[in-house]
């Protein structure tokens, strides 16, 4: 019986811009982005774009893992990451893991949606889409922000809540502070407004779209990409 001939998968189309979707994994809701950034990226730069599109500040190591192969941060013993992304020739569909700060394992999972023709006058890299925003720096991870959620509506922040309502209720009502004069109701009440400001610290900020596009422009991207590496 002759056998079927092999289909050779195609090449990669040779477009410039390279559509990608960022998923940070471990959490819900998943946080994500839909990003357009030249085919000419390495993942040195990617790095930093990633940096400034997820939020994260760009001060822990970091790796990107393609086809068994560890890329990124010196310090980790891999592979530099000056490497360009067309260079993989990476077909639509085809993905890459990047894992950011060693302690915590960020883990975001990287696809290629499309490849494009660059627009003209357009600058890359660009936000096109994401939803729901990334979790603050040094909260422990994807188990340390769950836990940090939980907090910011659990019960000691309710009576936190409570009590400075009741001081603040008493400053409005005799408008004057002296309720504060009385030593433990001040103690009390500044230890209830530090607690409150911690958990406040670990609130995310909300995705903005526009807000990522100007941090483009202004390439903030760009140092972000250089801290951590060779």
């Amino acid at each position: 019986m002759a056998r079927r001939p092999v289909k050779k998968p195609k090449p990669a189309p040779d477009l410039p811009i390279l559509q990608l979707k960022v998923r940070l994994l471990d959490i819900s809701p998943s946080a994500w982005r839909r990003l357009l950034v030249q085919a000419s990226t390495t993942l040195q730069e990617l790095h930093g774009i990633l940096q400034v599109a997820l939020g994260w500040e760009g001060i822990h190591l970091y790796r990107f893992d393609l086809r068994a192969v560890g890329y990124g941060s010196t310090e980790l013993a891999l592979v530099s990451p000056r490497v360009v992304l067309d260079t993989f020739r990476l077909r639509i569909g085809g993905k890459l893991r990047y894992t950011y700060d060693m302690g915590a394992f960020w883990r975001h999972e990287l696809r290629v949606e499309d490849r494009l023709a660059a627009q003209p006058d357009a600058v890359y890299p660009v936000c096109i889409g994401g939803e729901h925003p990334c979790p603050p720096e040094g909260c422990g991870g994807p188990a340390g922000y769950r836990e940090r959620q939980d907090d910011l509506v659990g019960w000691d922040a309710w009576e936190d809540l409570a009590e400075m309502t009741e001081v603040l209720a008493a400053v409005a009502r005799d408008r004057t502070t002296a309720v504060l004069d009385d030593p433990d109701v001040r103690d009390r009440f500044e230890r209830t407004l530090a607690r409150t400001r911690a958990r406040e610290r670990f609130r995310p900020k909300e995705f903005s779209r526009i807000q990522i596009n100007e941090r483009f422009r202004a390439e903030e991207h760009k140092p972000l990409m250089h801290q951590q590496v060779w």
